[in-house]
């Protein structure tokens, strides 16, 4: 039977071990090692899962392990997976490798710099396997501080206000949760008074719709804060734009998708009722995201904010989906999630490798990189292209699912809300080009670009791991649609409770 908690053990041994090994190079190389491990424990718990569902096994959750942890407070270490999880796993696995590839010549406290690194994975690995709340409240806030400590100490620009404003921020979404959880837990009856953290049997105790209305916006802003829910996404362009460059990927790519996760897994899903009853204000939220953040997008000159700023746009997809509430705007939802972690770890990691060599980000003094690096240009054109949604690339099949899901739903606001949506990808593909056309293309604006050196094999090794797991959804989508369909399901059906009761 394949243990879970392997995917907690192995980044925290590996984070130990590289407290311990001596000397630069095998710093590198166990944070390598170690990482390559963990996306070899997600590949293996793919197949397994995939194995226990092919041989008839209809269980919610797959693989679980429970032990009581907190006995007084009915707290338990409680994790299983379902396909819903398997992808959130596989996606923070080839973040965090290619994060460490990426990080190869990291000179500044590498040792302390990789402890960090992997001590997010850890976070992020149980945040995505917890059945309980309080559990996964740990987690989430164990993938907190160490984001504050890499943009406060490996940072670029204003570092510490920006490392300030993203902790303060996320903690304040972190203490929303809590009260959400902690609010859920009270109205939870198992038996002689008991109650409980257990998802699972949270899930089938009908909360009073009363009190899911009061508790709902707690969960659902607190998650929100964590994927750029407006107007509480300002840490996000700060945030990434002075975080070193694993910084940015994990930040982007995982950390945000752990909100978004907790969003559909926890809020809406427990929630059901209120979720219905909110919904049109997660659609309006959304929307102004999407809308906001691309017209943002457009009016920035450096790589990092307008990768940042695309991110707020792109993650009001997600929350568009979710706050559609149909069985495909939510798969389309899960896929965005998956997508744009890869797709905006690929973008950061190519603007990360252009600084480095360049030593800038604005737009007006780069040009003509493709002819003397061109391994990179590709990259960053690859990037952006997944980014406006171009067929063949995981971001088109999800914003595309998102869309078609989204107008299913007959009502006038929702179809308006879908066409605002579909018509910010003009503006998407404008700055995409745009940056694109300045940055790599064209001919070579600065003689001292002449003598750049295209990727090392650690950055190369990086970019196809994150271009693979990018294809592997855009151009055959169906076996991640059918790896999370009975999951959707099972979420659409309390949501069909939740809108039989309003």
């Amino acid at each position: 039977m394949t243990n879970l908690t392997l995917l907690i053990l192995v980044p925290v041994l590996t984070a130990i071990a590289v407290m311990i090994v001596p000397g630069t190079k095998n710093i590198r190389w166990t944070a390598f090692v170690g990482s390559l491990i963990q996306l070899g424990l997600s590949v293996g718990l793919l197949f397994s899962y995939l194995g226990e569902r092919a041989a008839g096994n209809s269980a919610q959750m797959l693989f679980t392990t429970r032990y009581s942890w907190f006995p007084a407070f009915n707290i338990e270490y409680f994790v299983g997976v379902d396909g819903i999880s398997v992808t959130m796993l596989l996606l923070t696995a080839v973040v965090v490798l290619a994060g460490v590839l990426i990080s190869w010549k990291m000179e500044s406290l590498n040792r302390e710099f990789f402890f960090m690194l992997l001590l997010l994975s850890v976070g992020a690995y149980g945040f995505f396997i917890s059945l309980d709340l309080f559990t996964l409240f740990f987690f989430l806030e164990v993938a907190v501080i160490p984001k504050f400590l890499l943009i406060a100490i490996w940072g670029s620009g204003k570092k510490e206000y920006s490392a300030m404003k993203l902790v303060l921020m996320l903690m304040g979404g972190s203490s929303l949760v809590l009260i959400g959880i902690l609010a859920t837990y009270f109205h939870t009856n198992t038996g002689n008074g008991a109650h409980t953290f257990d998802l699972l049997v949270i899930a089938q105790q009908h909360i009073p719709v009363g009190t899911q209305k009061i508790i709902f916006p707690f969960l659902f802003i607190g998650f929100g804060v964590f994927t750029a829910l407006f107007p509480f996404h300002t840490w996000v362009p700060d945030g990434h734009s002075s975080a070193p460059t694993a910084g940015s990927m994990f930040l982007a790519g995982i950390s945000m998708k752990l909100g978004a996760y907790g969003c559909l897994r926890v809020a809406t899903y427990l929630m059901p009722e209120a979720a219905h009853y909110y919904s049109w204000i997660i659609i309006l939220l959304a929307t102004i995201a999407i809308i906001y953040g691309a017209f943002a997008t457009l009016m920035q000159t450096d790589l990092k904010y307008i990768n940042a700023y695309s991110s707020v746009s792109h993650c009001g997809f997600i929350l568009l989906g979710i706050g559609m509430m149909t069985k495909i705007a939510i798969v389309g939802a899960v896929m965005q999630m998956v997508s744009h972690g890869l797709m905006t770890a690929l973008f950061f990691g190519a603007i990360g490798m252009i600084y480095d060599r360049t030593h800038t980000r604005q737009l007006e003094l780069l040009g003509g990189l493709l002819k003397v690096m061109p391994f990179l240009g590709v990259v960053y054109v690859i990037a952006g292209l997944c980014s406006l949604g171009l067929p063949g690339f995981s971001g088109f099949v999800s914003e595309m699912t998102i869309f078609v899901g989204s107008w299913q739903n007959p009502d006038t606001f929702s179809r308006v809300a879908t066409i605002l949506a579909c018509a910010s990808i003009v503006v998407t593909a404008v700055y995409i080009l745009q940056a694109t056309a300045k940055a790599v293309m064209g001919p070579i604006t600065n003689d001292k670009y002449l003598t750049l050196t295209d990727a090392t094999w650690n950055e190369k090794l990086a970019s196809v791991v994150l271009i693979l797991a990018i294809l592997s959804i855009g151009l055959a989508p169906f076996w991640f649609t059918d790896l999370i369909n009975n999951d959707t399901q099972l979420i659409m059906n309390n949501l069909v409770r939740g809108l039989s009761s309003n």
